[in-house]
């Protein structure tokens, strides 16, 4: 297996080479990004996720490591402090999605420009000859394909751990939002 991808790159044009680098970075970054929103939004959703359940069954104030609590920081709950806790939080919950998203819309065009080119320099090396065959052909285009697979396989994973981390921001927000409108409706005053 490693003598194939030794030998691919070997004969991988200049062009190619920097492709998979960038999409390789890019599987890194990806799933550097995925594993930290993952684990810091389950660890923010549980917190909330208790703090929900005790105003539900009698508690008068959020839990004390509820986002929530920690901003209102002993004042009076309004509709509009709750509400601008509650945009800090799921702004910051965000942060990182917009890069899952513009992987999972650029690294299909990186590889299909990785692609482009060693097709198109494989074709300049067979314009020198005057008899090419297909079985010359095949071979330099299916290592030039090599990038657009790449860029696929980036943007499925980028793509998925959009959508996971996004469904778990909205988790996050119904949570907050809806401790918001028990804080308000229950009028607890600090």
């Amino acid at each position: 297996m490693i003598d194939l991808i030794l030998n691919y790159l070997q004969n991988s044009t200049t062009i190619t080479i920097a492709v998979l680098v960038v999409l390789s970075l890019y599987l890194i970054s990806i799933f550097w990004v995925f594993l930290y929103k993952n684990f810091s939004l389950n660890e923010t959703i549980n917190i909330e996720k208790e703090s929900l359940d005790s105003l539900l069954y009698g508690s008068s104030t959020p839990a004390n490591n509820s986002v929530l609590k920690k901003c209102l920081n002993n004042t009076n709950p309004t509709k509009e402090i709750l509400s601008a806790c509650q945009n800090s939080t799921i702004k910051d919950a965000t942060s990182g999605l917009s890069w899952l998203s513009i992987v999972a819309s650029t690294s299909p065009f990186i590889g299909l420009f990785g692609t482009v080119i060693g097709i198109l320099e494989s074709f300049a090396q067979f314009a020198s000859k005057s008899k090419v065959s297909f079985s010359v052909i095949a071979p330099v285009i299916s290592e030039a394909l090599v990038a657009t697979a790449g860029g696929i396989f980036v943007a499925i994973f980028a793509y998925t751990f959009h959508q996971i981390l996004n469904r778990k921001c909205y988790e996050l927000s119904v949570y907050l939002e809806t401790q918001a409108n028990l804080i308000v409706s229950k009028k607890i005053s600090y």
